[in-house]
């Protein structure tokens, strides 16, 4: 009679007020409850005695991860390490706890909860590519499918480390665009994590981030190209050194190219270029440009020319406001338009003087080197 009065009854419970003993651990969110929120907050805690151990875990997917946290020094109650830590959306979780009495008596509770699942996510495209080697004028660019309201909390999710140690600020082109980039060009060798952390962040009333990655690209050597228009010449420098002056033809006097620096966004071995899609109606449509270098998002390319007399290149403009290199058609790597390509990287950067247009616009392309430092650190919404 007394083992069995031992080992299944609950009597009094060591709280004192006559509840179970699992009873009077506290846990919040409440067991069961659903669409709890990524802002609500989680906590474990005792009206008296101690908790011995918690553990919070998040199921998503198939897949578990444990919510870090402590135990407050008196032992009354249990928080995540991370004060703003927020609750994963589409997720659910479950709590254990125990507690231990002044007289060593222990009680346990577990509850799970669920979080709310969003209707509307949004996403950002960015570049470049995850393991790519890129030139020392790359800027980290993400384009945002939907318009971002809360541009701090979106700015502070994405983390940018490097190696060796450089500032990296964010710098905000309206509310869908959002680049990133050092006070200077990077130094060649220079490691670089993106760590996207918008899943669940709150970009927009009601509009939640679904991403949640890390990508890592590598600063090759440094190239750096000057085209003067008037000159009809670009100076190639690597590492600091000129290893070539090549002739070019630039933008005609009704169509001049920008000035400014540009970074090389795309690369193609050929491409198309019709100028309706570039408002020039029909003034041109070549279906096999070759050695096509992209330098704006408004189509400003550095590319092969085999179409005009070889006698332009260093002595006249006459493009729609491109830059052009000597080529064959085909493309040959034997050209001088051939030979750059083959030695540029995406992210290298191609700065046009003496033109008579105006500097390009810092959000046409990968063009924000054109702001200074105080003005890039100026559109960051953390500043």
């Amino acid at each position: 009679m007394l083992a069995v009065l031992t080992g299944c009854t609950q009597a009094t419970s060591f709280f004192g007020d006559g509840r179970a003993p699992g009873d009077a651990i506290r846990i919040v969110p409440k067991d069961g409850a659903e669409n709890v929120g990524a802002d609500d907050r989680i906590e474990v805690t005792v009206p008296d005695g101690r908790l011995e151990r918690v553990k919070v875990t998040r199921i998503e997917d198939a897949e578990q991860e444990e919510v870090p946290g402590k135990i407050a020094g008196n032992g009354r109650s249990w928080a995540p390490e991370d004060k703003e830590y927020r609750l994963g959306l589409a997720g659910k979780y479950s709590v254990e706890a125990v507690a231990v009495d002044g007289d060593g008596r222990r009680s346990a509770r577990s509850t799970t909860f669920t979080t709310l699942v969003p209707k509307d996510r949004f996403i950002g495209y960015f570049k470049p590519e995850n393991r790519s080697t890129v030139g020392t004028g790359m800027i980290v660019s993400f384009d945002f499918n939907r318009p971002v309201r809360n541009r701090a909390a979106v700015e502070k999710a994405i983390r940018i480390t490097t190696e060796p140690q450089v500032e990296v600020v964010g710098h905000w082109f309206g509310t869908e665009r959002l680049d990133f980039r050092p006070a200077q060009y990077w130094e060649p060798g220079t490691e670089v994590t993106v760590d996207v952390g918008l899943r669940d962040v709150e970009g927009a009333p009601g509009v939640y981030g679904s991403q949640r990655k890390k990508v890592t690209f590598r600063v090759g050597r440094s190239q750096t190209s000057v085209v003067d228009a008037a000159a009809h010449t670009m100076e190639v420098r690597r590492d600091g050194e000129v290893v070539s002056t090549v002739p070019i033809t630039a933008g005609a006097e009704k169509t001049t190219t920008y000035n400014g620096k540009m970074v090389v966004s795309e690369l193609h071995e050929v491409t198309r270029m019709d100028g309706r899609t570039v408002g020039f109606g029909g003034e041109y449509d070549i279906k096999d440009v070759p050695h096509a270098i992209r330098l704006t998002k408004s189509g400003t390319f550095l590319h092969g020319n085999y179409w005009e007399s070889p006698d332009i290149f260093g002595s006249d403009n006459t493009s729609h406001g491109c830059i052009g290199l000597r080529d064959i058609k085909g493309g040959s790597s034997d050209t001088p338009a051939g030979w750059f390509f083959e030695r540029t990287l995406v992210g290298d950067v191609v700065e046009v003087v003496n033109s008579t247009d105006k500097t390009v616009a810092p959000d046409n392309g990968l063009s924000g080197w054109n702001l200074g430092w105080p003005q890039w650190k100026a559109g960051s919404a953390l500043r």
